[in-house]
């Protein structure tokens, strides 16, 4: 039988690494462009400016830290600004100043859903059509079987990559009305469904954390469009044993498989999640940095986010061109930092514990 007390001791350590936290965040803020800068090495280094996924991670903390109410005008006014500057008024997509993220297609569809989730949550919109309605979408959107032969043709060799562009891929689907998705999410579900293992419940190849990692992205596609995930007994047992016999030697790692477990839903015996909630909160541990925030990798932050750390013999298809946004030091960074605040919701979630603010969030604004 679990302590209650074996709760509140695991929920103390948690509430402990974050320790500092909100002093990294204010300072990654940038008050001229209203973004927040990735690491603290690309606050000084002139090659390196605020970008789109950081700017909405840090939104995303903020928001969870129930912050957003009570945001200072002037700074929501600037955020508007910031994401708005970043449409394309001819093709409706959202690009940084990096040239490489326009090649790099998960980036560039994960821009829209950053930038449209963000102008929502700060009560604005954006200032052009998106490129669905701006006619500059993909040729494959145009009909679901055309739609189909482009997810076959995905190489799936590297299950987390793969993974990635199928569900990226479908920002168009979300910019459909509900009569026209139908046919779509039919293809889709019917594709998703020949391609799962059905022993482990996870999708394409890899070390098993990559496999975990692709079901995760995966996963944002049947959350959105409100359908179930099959086989998630299956995936959870996939999960217990990885976290119980592989090492999780990036933030992706640790946030991935707590998230999958969350969306599922599934009834967790309790000596199983007091397992679960001790092997995440250590892992996160080791990925704590002095500046207060946390890193996506172990030996450093890795300065290019979008591009994957390739072990020997692995196959990593698609490698796109990195998009450097730091200087990659032995630090802190946006990514694995916004990772950290979803991890802490979803362990209160898994244990139906209500969901408190963290303790230095309540003087974030008077720290910029």
């Amino acid at each position: 039988m679990i302590k209650d007390q074996e709760y509140v001791d695991r929920f103390n350590r948690l509430e402990e690494l974050f320790d500092g936290f909100f002093q990294w965040l204010a300072g990654q803020f940038d008050h001229h462009t209203g973004g927040f800068y990735y690491a603290k090495s690309s606050i000084y280094d002139d090659r390196f400016l605020p970008d789109i996924e950081s700017t909405a991670q840090a939104l995303n903390i903020l928001t969870r830290n129930q912050l957003l109410e009570s945001m200072p005008q002037k700074m929501k006014e600037k955020l508007i600004q910031f994401f708005r500057s970043k449409q394309d008024p001819e093709t409706g997509y959202f690009f940084d100043e990096n040239a490489a993220m326009k090649n790099d297609e998960v980036m560039v569809h994960r821009a829209i859903g950053y930038s449209t989730g963000a102008l929502e949550k700060l009560g604005s919109e954006p200032l052009y059509p998106l490129p669905l309605k701006a006619k500059a979408a993909p040729d494959y959107v145009k009909t679901p079987g055309v739609y189909l032969e482009k997810w076959k043709s995905i190489d799936l060799s590297n299950s987390w990559r793969g993974c990635d562009l199928l569900a990226t891929s479908c920002v168009y689907i979300g910019q459909m009305d509900k009569e026209k998705q139908a046919p779509f999410l039919k293809e889709a579900i019917q594709f998703l469904e020949c391609i799962q293992d059905p022993e482990t419940g996870l999708w394409g190849e890899g070390s098993l954390y990559v496999r975990i990692s692709g079901t995760f992205k995966l996963h944002t596609f049947y959350n959105r469009f409100n359908i179930p995930m099959p086989n998630t007994d299956r995936i959870y047992q996939s999960i217990l044993h990885c976290l119980r016999n592989e090492e999780a030697n990036d933030m992706c790692y640790i946030r991935n498989p707590i998230d999958l477990l969350a969306y599922a839903n599934l009834p967790i015996q309790p000596k199983e999640l007091m397992e679960i909630m001790e092997i995440t909160i250590h892992n996160m541990a080791r990925l704590k940095r002095k500046d207060g925030a946390f890193s996506r990798e172990m030996e450093s932050s890795p300065p290019a986010p979008n591009v994957a750390q390739v072990k020997k013999g692995e196959r990593y298809p698609y490698m796109p061109k990195p998009v450097y946004l730091s200087n990659g030091l032995y630090e802190g960074d946006m990514n694995a930092s916004t990772q950290t605040t979803l991890i802490r919701q979803q362990l209160y979630k898994l244990a139906g514990m209500p969901i408190a603010p963290l303790r230095e969030s309540a003087g974030f604004y008077q720290l910029l």
